[in-house]
């Protein structure tokens, strides 16, 4: 069975098909600095050094980056104040709010699974270092 790039079949859009533009959005929305940043802005505006102490470990230009690609797919808006310096302020849109609720879930999911999860991979790993696997020459 092959692939179509024909999408009227499946309402305009079919994530599965190579070619379908939904996948640019999935790798967005996939990114968790992407989760992360929606997360903290569905509580609200912040600006940008609210934003990075909220989101620990990411980098400036990451944030910058996270929020550029969010800005440009409409899922946040960005505001900037005529003040010496500059404020700017993030604020997710109607459209980041309709994704946010998915993201939250995911996130609880995973903190309430990381145990689990933990003692699947060292499972996992006990298992594989008492395989013998063949040597590749």
């Amino acid at each position: 069975m092959g692939t179509t790039d024909d999408l009227r079949f499946h309402g305009g859009a079919d994530a599965y098909l190579a070619a379908c533009p939904s996948r640019q959005i999935l790798d967005v929305l996939a990114n968790k600095w992407t989760m992360l940043a929606m997360g903290a802005l569905s509580g609200g505006t912040l600006r940008f050094g609210e934003l990075r102490r909220r989101l620990d470990g990411i980098t400036q230009k990451m944030l910058t980056q996270t929020l550029r690609t969010l800005e440009r797919d409409g899922l946040v808006t960005r505001t900037v104040y005529p003040t010496i310096p500059p404020r700017v302020e993030y604020a997710a849109t109607g459209l980041g709010e309709s994704v946010t609720a998915l993201m939250h879930a995911v996130r609880v999911w995973s903190e309430e699974n990381i145990d689990a999860v933990l003692d699947a991979r060292d499972a996992y790993d006990a298992r594989a270092a008492q395989e013998v696997r063949p040597v590749v020459v």
